[in-house]
């Protein structure tokens, strides 16, 4: 079903780029009025630009997704401009530095977890009403394959990823019976600009790591936001509270025969 995002207004952050642009995208093509969040204004506007040229509806606005009073004031503007909310993906997010625990800068580590993890907690506590008002809907956050493991050197990612992946079973669990359904979704090894940056500064690990993936590469954004996009759609009627998994094999464990 092509157009079942018709009639369907979906908000999205991180959609300046990534994931987050190719998941805007996909659900303007398929109906859906799209309302976009990032700090970066240029790759927004430039997302908008693709929505339209395409012949889709959008909308986009500048938004620290740690900040209440911005995440707040985005989806009071969402209800006054468009009068409901049909399904939110929380995507934006950071990786932080690389560094062991007893290096980690506590002030590096909080920021991590007020982009990554509060930003979920503030964007579903404000999203929520919103969905309910408008007869019920779906939410999907990005955790990721740091959900899972233990990455050296990534504490306050992986611990962020871990902690939206609790969240999202708590907001699962409270919000079924009004008719909203809540899942995570878990890239693994993604081409995103954020990705291609760091694998330029070590292009050794960025080989050794797309060597270990059993798919021999890193995914495309768009491959990760059509999950995103299932997530988000009827097709994924019955999936409450998951975390799915599209990391080309990262985490499957054991090894090759």
């Amino acid at each position: 079903m092509m157009d079942d995002f018709d009639g369907k207004v979906v908000l999205v952050t991180g959609a300046g780029s990534g994931i987050g642009r190719e998941a805007a995208l996909e659900f303007a093509a398929r109906g859906g009025f799209v309302f976009g969040a990032d700090l970066n204004e240029q790759g927004l506007a430039e997302t908008r630009r693709l929505i339209l040229g395409a012949g889709g509806r959008a909308e986009v606005g500048r938004v620290d997704v740690s900040s209440e009073d911005d995440v707040s004031a985005f989806v009071a503007r969402i209800d006054a401009e468009a009068g409901r909310l049909d399904a939110a993906f929380n995507n934006a997010g950071i990786t932080g530095g690389a560094h062991r625990i007893e290096d980690y800068p506590t002030d590096d580590f909080d920021r991590v977890l007020r982009i990554n993890l509060r930003s979920v907690l503030l964007c579903m506590k404000h999203e929520l009403p919103l969905l309910k008002r408008s007869g019920g809907g779906v939410i999907c956050n990005t955790a990721s394959v740091a959900a899972l493991t233990g990455p050296g050197g990534m504490c306050a990612y992986a611990a962020s990823k871990h902690g939206i992946h609790g969240l999202t079973r708590v907001a699962a669990m409270e919000n079924a019976a009004h008719g909203i359904r809540v899942n995570a979704l878990a890239p693994g090894w993604t081409e995103t600009p954020m990705v291609i940056t760091a694998s330029a500064q070590n292009p050794s690990f960025a080989a050794q790591t797309t060597n270990a993936i059993p798919a021999k590469r890193g995914g495309k954004p768009s491959e990760i936001a059509q999950a995103a996009v299932w997530l988000c759609s009827s097709a994924s009627s019955y999936v409450f509270g998951q975390m799915l998994i599209v990391d080309g094999g990262m985490t499957i464990g054991g090894f090759e025969f």
